[in-house]
């Protein structure tokens, strides 16, 4: 009897999704004799019983398309929404993996699917993850999927601001996802040539910015274009969230208690609330908004330098289209790994970049863990070496 191979797609699209998707299916049918099934929309299409069967007819033709023909959720195992409750659904999802008579689950995702994937192996199944995420910023792994077409998507943005930057004589705040990493603002502020780039690894002095931006004003470039990390701090903002979590770890476990319960009371409904704060206020790009963070950095600028500013918020546009060429081979590399693995039965890992190959990296390696841009890295270094201003 073959083997069977559950696969999902979990937390935000990604480009290269689909790519992955096919080179699972297909080297594990090809190469391996082994059937795959799909879970429609992430870890609640397992708990729900949602299948489609990933044969070649499924697959065929889908490596240039964006998003993911299974669907995708930001729902957990153990904090499963049902019927207004938040539920730990990890014994019902285990007993369906059984019934389907599994031999591994394969899930593609960043960091809070690697911990999903991590909880369920604890739980007794057999997993396999692959790093998915435009934000590139999954632990152990040199890059992941999603991120160069990302990275494509917001400099080809910061290139077209230029224009109208430099025609009005005025300063453009871009915002850049990325979450709580700098990957995409910095990659793209510096391909794109931004004057001033802001990431969350380097928390920013306004005034320096102010002065930085009146620097090039005085030598006859009157525009000034400032790509912004979603998660970028000013200092007092970064002292205010350190005290925060000092406090936090100081508490009792009574409060950590409560706190989690409160956070797992707003699982179901986070999409608004995600939206407002990865965006800005607004998943529309493009649309100014003085009441999130690059509105507010874009008031303070008009203030200290008397310049006229835009703010221009990229949001969900930088996980949509086709994914690149890079992504595409990526996620292929990344597929057809996982389907070896899965055959040797070298399960609880994730296939993980590496080099010009790939390499299986424990689950507890990556789950907890966050790859943030070093100060050193090359990347800020040549930032440095160009005169762009980092806030500090």
């Amino acid at each position: 009897m073959s083997k069977l191979i559950g696969v999902l797609t979990s937390g935000g699209d990604t480009p290269g999704l689909n790519a992955a998707l096919r080179a699972v299916g297909k080297a594990a049918e090809l190469r391996h004799g082994m059937q795959v099934i799909g879970f429609r929309d992430g870890f609640r299409g397992l708990m729900e019983n949602r299948t489609v069967w990933l044969d070649d007819r499924t697959l065929s033709g889908i490596l240039t398309h964006g998003g993911t023909i299974l669907g995708t959720s930001r729902d957990k195992p153990n904090a499963m929404p049902v019927a207004g409750k938040v539920l730990d659904m990890t014994d019902l999802i285990v007993e369906n993996y059984r019934k389907h008579h599994l031999d591994a689950l394969v899930c593609l995702g960043g960091g809070g699917t690697q911990k999903n994937a991590f909880h369920l192996q604890k739980a007794g199944l057999n997993v396999v993850t692959l790093p998915k995420t435009i934000d590139n910023d999954v632990a152990m792994t040199d890059v992941t999927f999603g991120f160069d077409t990302a990275l494509g998507i917001a400099t080809e943005a910061v290139d077209r601001l230029h224009s109208t930057a430099h025609s009005h004589h005025r300063i453009i705040v871009v915002e850049v996802m990325g979450h709580k990493a700098g990957w995409l603002a910095l990659g793209a502020g510096v391909a794109g040539g931004a004057d001033v780039i802001l990431i969350p690894e380097i928390p920013y002095d306004v005034e320096s910015i102010s002065s930085a931006i009146l620097k090039r004003f005085r030598s006859e470039k009157r525009f000034s274009i400032v790509a912004v990390a979603e998660g970028a701090l000013s200092r007092e903002q970064a002292a205010e969230a350190l005290a925060a979590k000092a406090k936090e770890k100081g508490s009792d476990g009574r409060r950590d208690r409560a706190g989690k319960a409160e956070k797992a009371e707003r699982v179901g409904k986070p999409e608004k609330a995600e939206i407002k704060d990865r965006s800005g206020g607004s998943a529309v790009a493009g649309v100014v908004n003085r009441s999130g963070r690059a509105g507010r950095l874009a008031e303070q600028l008009e203030r200290l330098t008397g310049l006229e500013s835009r703010v221009t918020i990229l949001g969900h546009l930088q996980r949509g289209g086709t994914p690149s060429a890079a992504d595409r081979f990526l996620a292929t590399r990344l597929g057809t790994a996982c389907a070896d693995l899965v055959a040797r039965r070298k399960f609880g890992v994730m296939v993980a970049a590496h080099g010009e190959g790939t390499r299986p990296v424990p689950l507890e390696e990556v789950v907890g863990k966050r790859k943030t841009v070093p100060l050193d890295h090359p990347w800020v270094e040549a930032a440095r070496a160009l005169g762009t201003c980092l806030g500090d």
